[in-house]
């Protein structure tokens, strides 16, 4: 029996905005800003993606550090646990990031759909 070739996946975009040499906004800060608002922790959000506890926290530290307020409010942990809430800036620098990210998908689906036309077609399992 001889398998169709199956077209890749859908194209998306993953969309890096860069401020500075150190000060960029990308897929996985998004996520893990989501994460965090999701789980209300920076530990749980982190371990959600695959991120150790230490990367997690350098990039909310980036975060934090980046913008005019930070993005990102934590607590300690102790006998009550700890943990972090996106602030009302944290909010508003997520939903512009994934308005932009659905903004440039939109504006560039027809060349998306045009370049994935172009793609030679792989077999399933290579």
């Amino acid at each position: 029996m001889q398998l169709e070739p199956q077209r890749p996946s859908e194209p998306r975009l993953r969309i890096r905005i860069v401020f500075g040499d150190h000060e960029t906004i990308g897929p996985g800060k998004a996520d893990l800003l989501d994460g965090i608002d999701r789980c209300g922790s920076i530990a749980a959000a982190g371990r959600e993606m695959g991120m150790s506890y230490k990367r997690a926290w350098e990039l909310i530290g980036t975060l934090n550090a980046m913008f005019r307020a930070p993005l990102v409010d934590s607590t300690r942990g102790g006998p009550g646990g700890g943990g972090a809430v996106l602030t009302e800036l944290g909010r508003e620098v997520l939903a512009q990031y994934r308005a932009f990210e659905a903004e440039a998908a939109a504006g560039g689906a027809e060349h998306l759909a045009a370049l994935r036309a172009l793609l030679r077609d792989i077999p399933e399992g290579k």
